[in-house]
């Protein structure tokens, strides 16, 4: 079964030195909660992000929530070929059970989120749908223990994701960042086997999952 992560996500409750800034409590205030229990979202609270540590890899929820969709809404994820990882800039891993149905809307994914970082887990009917754990990424490769690791980033070797597709096999693991800007951490580079770049420019992570995984279905179904 291939694995894809998604690493470094914007995925975050706000964090304890931003609870008290003005935008923070004004949002939380109109959602009926704490500001310790919504996440970090730069729409709202780029007032309060201004110089923060790694603030352009942090608040854009959205781009988990698209690529979630996009590895969640296909036929190697409803018949269990692939085990989706989201690895988040403050080192969670979030699982997701088989057949697991993601919010279409983003409100309402954002609410499932931040109902995951309390509880850890999201049960329905005794079947387990998410699980959060705190877990660094090279953690999370040591558990999956894949047989090769493929990175995609500007940085890596440029190739296509035909080429790359066509390469993979059962036991391989696909890594894509999940924040707006930047490259990956060195803890990320340091486990990847092969660091591929599918262009000249830079694509968003949810356009990267689509083609990626499209490619690999190709060599299954067709």
């Amino acid at each position: 079964m291939v694995s894809l992560i998604l690493a470094e996500s914007s995925l975050e409750l706000i964090p304890t030195e931003l609870k008290s800034h003005p935008s923070v409590v004004s949002h939380a205030q109109k959602l009926g909660k704490i500001p310790s229990e919504i996440l970090l979202d730069n729409s709202w609270h780029y007032a309060a992000m201004k110089g923060i540590s790694n603030e352009i890899k942090r608040g854009r929820p959205d781009i988990a929530h698209f690529s979630i969709l996009e590895a969640t809404t296909i036929p190697l994820f409803f018949q269990n070929k692939i085990k989706l990882f989201v690895h988040t800039i403050n080192d969670k891993v979030i699982s997701f059970g088989e057949n697991v149905h993601v919010p279409k809307s983003y409100h309402r994914f954002a609410g499932l989120i931040e109902k995951l970082f309390q509880e850890k887990s999201v049960m329905v009917e005794n079947n387990e749908l998410l699980s959060l754990k705190d877990q660094s990424f090279s953690e999370l490769i040591k558990q999956i223990n894949p047989s090769n690791i493929i990175g995609l980033s500007t940085t890596g070797k440029q190739s296509t994701f035909e080429k790359i597709g066509s390469g993979l096999n059962d036991d391989s693991c696909i890594v894509v960042g999940g924040f707006q800007k930047g490259h990956f951490s060195d803890s990320i580079k340091n486990k990847v086997t092969n660091l591929f770049s599918v262009g000249n420019t830079s694509l968003e992570a949810h356009v990267v999952v689509s083609r990626m995984l499209y490619e690999y279905e190709k060599t299954i179904f067709m």
